[in-house]
């Protein structure tokens, strides 16, 4: 505009011609879109005010300032982040601004009240520390309500607004709109866990932390951070990074290399997010019992050690897998490598997949050309017809990994078969009784997230506040809900019981017995192809026996009726 004395609409035209971006007018459509978005982003900066208001001049609120103070916040920290207090009353906020003009559609519509079935209204905030939560830009999206003094134990600790138009927690980053500028300057996002921590850490001059608000971390939220850095720093606390290094909580929510699009929340998917987005992601763990916002308030130096010591994922898993274990023991040995080399092989650059097995090799002091036997074959390239086939071939996967692959479907399917139907659990687990079989529980989960989901099912039944349903609703992460499903029969005719109790209890016997079958490949892979034997003769014989005998109770198992099957003499076996 300065340089040739154009005006702002010519200067857009010629910027978005030189671009290839096309220039869509405005519509009343879209006029009207902005209007809503503008009326709900005013009335949530309303409500920041009205809870700034009640934690400053109401006894009651007057509590959670003085939490405050004692978390090591000061007064300038408090104010720069809007933090209020929403009151014990189940009115307070709707009233007051509808008061100030503001409809009940508008404050439902934001997510600041409820509506019960009689017309009347709700508060969804109450006697919760709050924190207001912004987009990129600054601008007003919803909130997060920490609770600070009710005795009932099983009101959850942390509340968020519901999904709106302006607030999808899986789409923000608590605190991105402060940090982007550092973010971008230092090279460096550094993810911790809560809003406190965030805050801690700006306030002690660390100013590119942020957090995704105590779920698990999207790709959509990744897409968003790489604009400012594709350095990226997972702290997390030791039980996130623990024995299984499934990192709870922290990691990409979808795996879309394959095919389908799955759910995955494990350290593959942290690598697949790295390869796609040509990020550097890290990981870093706190000391035990320590929060970020803890460790900076007595020390700021020792959190800047704590992120500088942050590992790649591979190297993190591995040595967080061989800590505290007898690495001596063959046993050992071959567990660690089963966990780690599927991880290994998941690093799209050789050179660094190469270095990464040296260092396992040198952890576990084994030859390196061991791990090689028992790393993953990678997926053979499909030859034209007529082509000869080669006379060997390569096994698309190792047993070592194979469970994981196979089962992921199967578990998929099992959950989301609980999360529509909670209560199936008591009719699934009476099946299996019959079948002398163990219950349904999350151990029969191999991935992580669909574990957390089970206990959430489980939990859902446990408790009597409200149905299983509705508790799932409100405490269920948005990565495990299913979303875009096609409409099937079963959505138009009423669902059959007993089909839909069939189909649960033969899913979950293939899944229990895709696990042993990979368990008996595993033992005769690692006792026939490696050097260093992982068991004697004897232990390899007896396992595989007991092994073997797991196997054949599932298989009688999928032959009876409970199962889909035709046999009528099944009979469960004494001890199963």
């Amino acid at each position: 505009m300065k340089r040739e004395g154009w005006d702002f609409a010519d200067t857009l035209r010629y910027l978005a011609e030189k671009a290839g971006v096309q220039l869509t007018p405005r519509t009343a459509e879209s006029s009207a879109d902005e209007s809503r978005k503008e009326a709900l982003q005013q009335v949530l900066e309303e409500a920041v005010q009205f809870f700034r208001r009640q934690m400053l001049e109401s006894d009651e609120g007057r509590q959670a300032l003085d939490y405050l103070h004692q978390r090591g916040l000061s007064d300038e920290t408090i104010k720069i982040w809007g933090l209020g207090y929403a009151p014990s009353s189940w009115n307070a906020l709707g009233s007051a601004l509808q008061r100030k003009g503001y409809n009940q559609g508008l404050l439902e519509s934001a997510g600041l009240i409820t509506l019960r079935e009689d017309g009347t209204s709700y508060d969804r905030f109450r006697q919760r520390l709050m924190f207001p939560i912004r987009d990129t830009y600054g601008k007003m999206a919803g909130f997060g309500g920490r609770i600070l003094f009710s005795e009932d134990k099983n009101e959850a600790k942390y509340v968020n607004s519901p999904r709106t138009e302006l607030f999808d927690k899986g789409r923000l980053l608590y605190g991105l709109d402060m940090a982007r500028r550092e973010i971008r300057k230092s090279e460096q996002a550094v993810i911790v866990e809560g809003y406190m921590d965030v805050i801690g850490l700006h306030q002690a001059g660390f100013h590119n932390a942020i957090s995704p608000m105590g779920t698990a971390l999207t790709e959509d939220q990744f897409t968003l951070l790489k604009k400012f850095s594709r350095n990226i720093i997972l702290a997390l606390d030791p039980d996130a990074a623990g024995k299984q290094a499934t990192l709870r909580g922290l990691e990409t929510a979808r795996q879309t290399l394959d095919q389908e699009a799955e759910l995955r929340f494990d350290a593959h998917g942290l690598l697949h997010v790295e390869a796609r987005l040509r990020a550097d992601i890290r990981v870093t763990t706190l000391p035990e019992g320590k929060d970020p916002d803890e460790i900076v308030l007595s020390d700021p130096q020792a959190w800047a050690q704590i992120v500088a010591k942050a590992k790649p994922v591979v190297v993190h898993v591995m040595e967080t897998l061989a800590a505290s274990r007898d690495l001596e023991d063959a046993k050992v040995k071959r567990e660690i490598a089963a966990q780690v080399l599927p991880l290994i092989e998941d690093v799209p650059d050789p050179i660094e997949r190469e270095a990464y097995r040296e260092q396992l090799a040198r952890l576990l002091r084994v030859d390196v050309r061991a791990l090689l036997a028992a790393a993953p074959q990678k997926r053979q390239p499909r030859r034209s017809r007529g082509v000869q086939q080669q006379t060997t071939s390569s096994p698309e996967v190792s047993p070592i990994a194979d469970s994981a692959l196979r089962n992921r479907l199967l578990e998929k399917e099992a959950l989301q078969a609980l999360l529509r139907d909670p209560e199936s659990l008591y009719r699934l687990n009476r099946s299996l009784g019959l079948l002398g079989l163990e219950p349904f529980s999350e151990a029969d989960f191999i991935q992580s997230d669909f574990r957390q989901g089970f206990k959430l099912v489980r939990a859902s039944l446990e408790q009597d506040l409200m149905s299983p349903k509705e508790y799932l609703e409100e405490n269920l992460p948005e990565g495990l809900e299913e979303k875009d499903e096609p409409p099937t029969m079963s959505k138009i005719l009423p669902p059959s019981e007993e089909k839909h109790l069939t189909e649960q209890v033969r899913t979950v016997l293939r899944i229990r017995r895709n696990v042993v079958q990979d368990r008996i490949q595993e033992i005769q892979f690692l006792q026939s192809e490696v050097e260093e034997k992982a068991y004697s003769e004897e232990e390899a014989q007896i396992l595989l026996l007991e092994l073997l005998n797991q196997r054949r109770i599932l298989d009688l198992a999928l032959q009876s009726p409970l199962a889909g099957g035709t046999s009528l003499s099944y009979k469960p076996s004494r001890g199963t």
